[in-house]
Formats: C-alpha cells, sequence, structure tokens
C-alpha cells in the first residue's frame, strides 16, 4: 500500500485529489500539507494533515518519516496571473519548492508527481494540435517555471532515478474550489455569475480558443499517470492532457442551452489576453494516450450540464 504526501493539499486540485487518494488508498495512507491554516473541516477531519511551508525542507523530511511517505504529489504553485504581478516569490515557490522536493525524494526515495501546464508553451509554439515535443519558450514568469520544472524533473529522474512524472493540464474547471488567479478562471468565473446573475463579462475576447478539462479528469489523470507502468513511459515530464477546447462565445452558447436568458458580455484584460494568446489553442495528447491510457470522460456538452447542476445546488 502506498504512503501519499499532497503538498499543497487546500488548493484547486489538492482539495480534491486528497479526498480522491484517500478513498482509492485509503485514509491513513494519504497526508495532506499545505500552509494554509484554514482548510476545511472534510480535509482535516478524513485523513492526516500537517501544516507544511514549502520552502521548508526539513518539515517536509519529518512528515515522510513520520508517516514513511513513498509518493509526493507536490501541487504547490504560483499561477499564472498572481505571478505576473509576483515573479521573483513565484520562482521561489514554484522552482525553489520543486527543487527542495526532488532533493528529498532522491534522499528518501519517493516518486514525485509535479503538474505541469499550457502555460509552459509560448507564441511561437504551433497552436493548433500541438505536439507532444516541440518549441517551448514561454513569455511568463508562471511558463517559464512550468518549463524550467519538467526539465528538473528529467534531470533527477534521468541522473538520479527518481520516479518524476507529470501532466500539461489546461484550463481546468471544478464547482468545488473557487480560482486561483490562472488566466483561464473566466471559464469557472462565468457558471457562477450565469447562476447568480445570468450575465457575465469575459476578461478574454471572442476567438480565444484555450484547452480546458474538468477537475475530476484533471484528477484521474494524476493518479492514472502516478499508476502507469513505467517501462511504457516515453515521455514523462511532461505529457500534454486535454479534453476541449473552446472560447468564450462557445461556452455561453453551452450555457444557453441551461439557461436560455443567460447574457456574456465583454470587459478585456489586456495583461490576461498576452497570455492567453501565448498559449495553445489546443494540444495533441496522443502520446498520453498511447503510452498509459489517457481518456477524458467529460466533454463540454457534459461538463457544462454537470458544472450548473452542481453549483446550482452549492449557491441556492
Amino acid at each position: 500500500m502506498k504512503n501519499i504526501l499532497v503538498l499543497g493539499a487546500s488548493g484547486q486540485i489538492g482539495s480534491e485529489l486528497t479526498g480522491e487518494l484517500r478513498k482509492i488508498y485509503g485514509s491513513d495512507h494519504v497526508v495532506g500539507g499545505d500552509i494554509n491554516l484554514n482548510v476545511s473541516c472534510e480535509l482535516k477531519e478524513s485523513g492526516p494533515y500537517e501544516y507544511i511551508d514549502i520552502r521548508d525542507g526539513e518539515k517536509i523530511v519529518e512528515v515522510i518519516k513520520k508517516y514513511n511517505i513513498d509518493t509526493i504529489y507536490n501541487l504547490v504553485a504560483l499561477l499564472s496571473a498572481v505571478g505576473e504581478q509576483k515573479p521573483q516569490f513565484s520562482w521561489e515557490i514554484n522552482i525553489g519548492g520543486l527543487m527542495t522536493v526532488l532533493e528529498i525524494a532522491r534522499e528518501h526515495k519517493c516518486a514525485v508527481f509535479t503538474p505541469s501546464s499550457i502555460g509552459a508553451f509560448g507564441p511561437t509554439t504551433p497552436p493548433d494540435h500541438t505536439p507532444q515535443d516541440t518549441i517551448m519558450r514561454p513569455t511568463t514568469i508562471y511558463g517559464i517555471s512550468k518549463a524550467a520544472g519538467e526539465l528538473l524533473s528529467d534531470y533527477y529522474y534521468l541522473k538520479y532515478g527518481v520516479d518524476t512524472r507529470s501532466v500539461r493540464y489546461p484550463g481546468l474547471i471544478s464547482y468545488k474550489t473557487l480560482p486561483g488567479g490562472g488566466t483561464t478562471d473566466y471559464a469557472v468565473e462565468i457558471f457562477y455569475e450565469a447562476i447568480k446573475t445570468k450575465k457575465y463579462k469575459s476578461p478574454l475576447p471572442q476567438g480565444t480558443f484555450l484547452d480546458m478539462m474538468y477537475m475530476p479528469d484533471a484528477i484521474r489523470a494524476a493518479i492514472d499517470l502516478m499508476e502507469a507502468d513505467p517501462a511504457r513511459l516515453v515521455h514523462r515530464n511532461s505529457f500534454n492532457v486535454t479534453a476541449m477546447s473552446f472560447d468564450p462565445e462557445i461556452l455561453a452558447g453551452e450555457i444557453k442551452k441551461h439557461i436560455p436568458d443567460f447574457v456574456l458580455g465583454y470587459e478585456i484584460n489586456p495583461v490576461l489576453v498576452k497570455i492567453a494568446n501565448s498559449w495553445p489553442n489546443s494540444m495533441d495528447d496522443s502520446c498520453a494516450r498511447s503510452e498509459w491510457g489517457w481518456k477524458p470522460q467529460y466533454d463540454l456538452s457534459a461538463m457544462t450540464a454537470e458544472m450548473l447542476e452542481r453549483l446550482g445546488e452549492k449557491l441556492k
């Protein structure tokens, strides 16, 4: 039985991933770790929880020894929009934190999952059906840290044999947790406003296509990759994964099927537009499909219906 540490357990991905891991491996075998003191009762009460700052290597080692950890999901990161406001701090957390985790994993023989992102690509990357292996020249500190993180993770695998794996997540959509400062946050915010006010002003213009994924698929991708036979993995850091690609108009059109009087407007944010325009319109995830059997379960229609249903219940 695995013993797992989830760093960033109260974040957008971590809060849902921790719960799913506890269902699979048992609550006592999955430790949630986060710097956040105001975490949900569910996260604290459903299994062991530790206060951990990603920069505090001694504390991470203490927790690894205490719970005999063999697998680390490192989800700690400052996202794209927030990172542009705090580039030095973003690098300290995203790369300094990853370096700390990788070095500890080397010393204590742990496997490591660290998500990458579509942000690792840049404006010179082929934008349509972006290949698994292609030019990566990101222009945001978030993207630069993600591209560097992929290389660093591969380095620890090639030089030290650390079992590092990751996926390049597209924009993630969830009804359980609020957005955390990413460029694709509009695709979550729009659902809240559709239910509450039946109108929404998008910060990205019509025609801005981005890859997206519903959170249950994102959680499954991480777990499936970590369970995959290593002999099948040609690529490790990092796999393209996607489920759907749309622009604000297409998403609004899908919402209107459920809320006919929903109105989409625009209040363009130039900073977010610049970031979004440097990312792919769509990714080719054929390597993930062939090497470890990746296949999303939710398309735009299924995701929209469930988001509106679940958020409708949540916002009553």
